[in-house]
């Protein structure tokens, strides 16, 4: 009886012994899971995480670039700072090396950074267009007119006020293109008026002088509710808007971010972001402020294919 008694301790000792190796080795196991975690989320952290976005106005005064940047930043670990000035200006810093990534929406003032090497990877994100907004009693007549040109003729005739951007902004080389085809010179004029600012701030200008203006159309209906001024023209095909993407070239400035860059491309042109694109701005507005193109050829575009 003493024997099995002992023999009853000595396998009970041995069962703790086992218990206590297991759950240690658990112990280690565990530690070592969360261990090789930890390290892959440091190997997943962007070495750089800060990145500079030059981009045009309208991104911003939509309110599109509120939803997509906090995203964005979640899913990459990036900081985003968003620089938003006219496209002119956002060109510009790209072509000084001070910028990692554009999101502009002049074409032909586009292609040649390309060309000298200043961007590379450009991709066309999406596309909205531009419109002819004035007051509700028109007095220039611009609603009777069937293309842009036609009724900036009609509102240079009649001495309206115009109020522009005057920022060498996207919508502001827009617009000194299409007086430049109707053949008039608004320069000097006194119904002319420049504001140098924003797309958001010269509708509230034009907004208070009953003036007209030329406007994306996603800024006008993120504005819509506290204006008074409506849609006079729109459908031309030269007011097609187009927004393209691209990295400023880290191989010519050293200093850009141009993993961050690419992130954010690739992250532009993903199907979850031209989804969010698509949707942006119907339950708000009854219609979308921006149409995604990426993957599109943009001569179907301007075909309006």
């Amino acid at each position: 009886m003493r024997r099995l008694f002992q023999r009853m301790v000595v396998l009970a000792a041995m069962m703790a012994l086992v218990a206590g190796c297991g759950g240690a080795e658990q112990q280690q196991t565990g530690g070592q899971q969360q261990e090789t975690q930890q390290q892959t989320e440091q190997t997943q952290a962007p070495s750089t995480p800060e990145l500079i976005l030059a981009t045009t106005t309208s991104t911003q005064d939509t309110g599109l670039l509120d939803v997509l940047i906090p995203i964005f930043e979640e899913k990459t670990g990036y900081t985003v700072k968003t620089v938003a000035v006219g496209t002119g200006q956002a060109l510009k810093l790209g072509e000084n090396g001070e910028a990692d990534v554009l999101l502009v929406h002049a074409p032909d003032s586009e292609v040649p950074l390309v060309e000298s090497g200043v961007a590379i990877n450009r991709q066309l994100v999406m596309h909205n267009d531009f419109i002819i907004i004035g007051p509700a009693s028109d007095p220039a007549g611009v609603k009777s007119a069937t293309t842009a040109v036609e009724g900036l003729k009609k509102i240079a005739e009649a001495g309206a006020t115009f109020v522009s951007r005057g920022d060498d902004s996207g919508t502001d080389k827009k617009e000194k293109a299409l007086w430049k085809e109707a053949n008039i010179d608004p320069k000097e004029q006194e119904w002319y008026q420049e504001t140098g600012q924003g797309m958001g701030a010269t509708i509230t200008v034009a907004n208070e002088k009953l003036a007209y203006t030329l406007s994306d159309r996603g800024t006008y209906l993120a504005q819509k509710k506290n204006i008074d001024l409506e849609i006079v023209l729109e459908g031309d095909a030269p007011l097609l808007n187009i927004y393209h993407v691209m990295q400023v070239n880290p191989e010519k400035y050293p200093m850009v971010n141009g993993d961050g860059a690419k992130a954010f491309v690739e992250f532009m042109v993903s199907d979850e972001t031209q989804q969010i694109i698509k949707d942006f701005g119907v339950d708000t507005y009854g219609e979308p402020l921006f149409f995604p193109d990426a993957g599109k050829a943009e001569e179907d575009l301007t075909s309006g294919k």
